[in-house]
């Protein structure tokens, strides 16, 4: 047993050419649970083939990624002011001398996911952003009656359904059509079908599901918009709710692009895919008041 490796330790796996920096979760004799530091990926492996991450490396690894997710949310930014800037040119009255403010309806999120420290990272983009956003910590096994629950309270107009997946290593044959095969691929799929018994309309309720290496034809085939992970890859813990940012800014007019998404996201079209479908922001008018500043006459008695 590697005594050098212990709860709490950054480390990557020999096996796999140190590819992904994970945390040590627990040690139970000679295997160690191991959750992906930048990738929602939660693994087994023998300490062993264990290494413990120099903080130079961890200080690069976690800059590389924070970097391409600011850029990432910049780029969001802008395309939410264009939008706005745009929307609001074309609507009634918008270039007359008394022009009528307007007020942004961004679309709402109502976020599951199986990894707390996920969960958070989610809420602060979508914070950022100005989307309305629920979040909750669910296990994966649970999604599903949660979402019976949730759905007639919150009424989204997205929802993000992730946590933590990936291929078993164990899997018969390596048959990637087998359910059976994934971690948690069936629980998400479960989460979908019922959400879409809630609301069966693919642009009245978009939904967000995958986690790394997810079984992303039957995601899609269970009623998803966009799921992972087509190339069967790890995605960043962040791409969902890029995602879900991305399909609350867009005009119900317009479309959804995942070819405009997906060069913006750190996994790329490898790791998030979907379907052609309508966004969910919307504008109004005339701008909401403060109404501390209203001057009203009561006339009801």
């Amino acid at each position: 047993m590697n005594e050098q490796v212990k709860q709490g330790d950054l480390v990557v796996r020999k096996s796999y050419g140190g590819d992904i920096t994970f945390r040590v979760e627990e040690i139970f004799r000679q295997i160690a649970v191991i959750k992906g530091t930048d990738y929602r990926l939660l693994a087994d492996s023998h300490v062993e083939d264990l290494v413990s991450v120099p903080k130079a490396t961890i200080a690069r690894r976690t800059e590389q990624a924070h970097i391409k997710m600011l850029e990432s949310v910049e780029v969001l930014e802008q395309q939410r002011r264009q939008l706005q800037e745009r929307r609001r040119t074309e609507l009634p009255f918008a270039e007359t001398p008394n022009s009528i403010s307007t007020f942004d309806m961004p679309g709402t999120v109502l976020h599951l996911d199986g990894d707390p420290g996920y969960l958070q990272k989610s809420m602060a983009i979508y914070n950022q952003l100005n989307v309305p956003a629920e979040g909750h910590y669910v296990n994966e096994r649970n999604m599903a009656d949660t979402l019976y629950r949730l759905l007639p309270r919150v009424k989204p107009n997205i929802i993000v359904i992730t946590g933590h997946d990936g291929v078993l290593k164990n899997g018969r044959y390596r048959d990637l059509l087998n359910l059976q095969n994934y971690k948690n691929s069936q629980n998400f799929v479960n989460a979908v079908q019922t959400a879409r018994q809630y609301e069966r309309h693919l642009d009245l309720l978009t939904i967000i599901a995958g986690a790394c290496q997810s079984h992303f034809e039957a995601l899609l085939q269970a009623g998803a918009n966009f799921a992972s992970s087509p190339g069967r890859i790890m995605i960043h813990a962040l791409d969902p709710a890029y995602v879900a940012v991305k399909a609350s800014y867009t005009s119900i007019r317009d479309t959804v692009q995942i070819g405009d998404i997906a060069p913006h996201m750190v996994s790329g079209i490898d790791g998030v895919g979907g379907i052609e479908t309508k966004g969910s922001y919307r504008v109004g008018m005339p701008k909401l008041k403060d109404l501390s500043t209203l001057n009203v006459t009561p006339t009801v008695i």
